[in-house]
């Protein structure tokens, strides 16, 4: 989240670019299955199965994001960021079962024109919907990644990766209809084998969603870029003499950071707080106002012990 940005202005930028690919997705969907079905295309009767997915994902994103910026409770001190974690889980693994599903559909075609059966030749109808599909989806791809870059929305960017997939799934299937009605009949199969090669891109992009939603659902630490960035900002306190127990995650759009510093023993505890408070604004000015920052101070130690202040060296 960008420094001078609430959470309800988040909110409504997600929203708004939300609601905005779910029209477009469900005036998609109305056409791909008309086109589809009236074109006698397998590729693109898939393809329209893909896209009623994505106006699915775009539910998710709308319930979870608002409930994912309810500020936090007594049952959730930390906040609610998880559950847009969650929310960019379930689009990973809706994906994965879209990808799935148009790998079998494709397969079951294939194997049956292998068998000897004749699948009808796709019409132009269909091929025509996949290139409009093409326009709307990358254009939707484009502006819901933008939002979900400059708000660091995770489910966004998910949602954002879920439009370019349908995009690809409808230059696949533009490709395999079109080489269906140009090259005739011993080549319709060429439809359902562009499916097949669509579904690949859809279980890539899924699985890398699930991985990187799940790495924080388990509480993976930031990246060393991240924590590098972090004892940076710490040793520009020249009073700090050492970090240590460093411990950092993700909690949906937001960071949290914990960890432990030595200073001279002598050091008041008003001295103290005044460069821990110093230290946590600057980490908040880096990486976010709603950053959560824990600092534990401790006096220096001297021969594997802490030093007093009169320097006798008792614990």
């Amino acid at each position: 989240m960008t420094n001078g940005e609430t959470d309800e202005e988040r909110e409504r930028a997600i929203f708004r670019v939300t609601i905005l690919g779910g029209i477009i997705n469900m005036l998609l969907v109305a056409l791909k299955f008309v086109a589809g079905i009236l074109g006698c295309s397998a590729a693109m009767v898939a393809d329209a199965v893909h896209s009623l997915s994505d106006t699915l994902t775009d539910i998710f994103v709308l319930i979870f994001v608002h409930v994912g910026n309810q500020p936090a409770d007594r049952e959730h001190a930390y906040g609610h960021g998880k559950f847009e974690t969650l929310a960019t889980f379930l689009v990973g693994a809706l994906l994965l079962g879209v990808g799935g599903y148009l790998s079998w559909q494709g397969v079951e075609k294939i194997l049956l024109v292998l068998q000897g059966e004749y699948l009808p030749v796709p019409g132009w109808l269909a091929f025509w919907a996949a290139v409009i599909s093409i326009l709307f989806k990358e254009f939707t791809y484009r502006i819901t990644m933008r939002v979900g870059r400059q708000v660091h929305s995770d489910v966004t960017i998910a949602n954002a990766w879920h439009h370019r997939t349908d995009a690809l799934s409808s230059i696949g299937s533009g490709l395999g209809i079109g080489c269906a009605i140009l090259l005739g009949d011993k080549w319709v199969v060429l439809d359902p084998l562009a499916s097949i090669i669509v579904s690949i891109f859809v279980i890539v992009a899924a699985i890398r969603i699930l991985r990187d939603s799940l790495d924080e659902l388990l509480e993976h630490s930031l990246s060393d870029e991240v924590q590098r960035q972090i004892r940076a900002i710490v040793a520009e306190d020249k009073a700090v003499s050492e970090l240590h127990n460093l411990r950092t995650r993700k909690m949906g759009n937001r960071y949290a950071i914990e960890m432990h510093l030595r200073m001279p023993g002598s050091t008041t505890l008003f001295e103290a707080h005044t460069h821990s408070m110093e230290l946590e604004n600057r980490l908040k000015q880096h990486f976010g106002r709603n950053t959560h920052i824990a600092i534990h101070i401790e006096p220096v130690k001297v021969n594997g012990h802490y030093e007093a202040p009169c320097g006798d060296g008792k614990e």
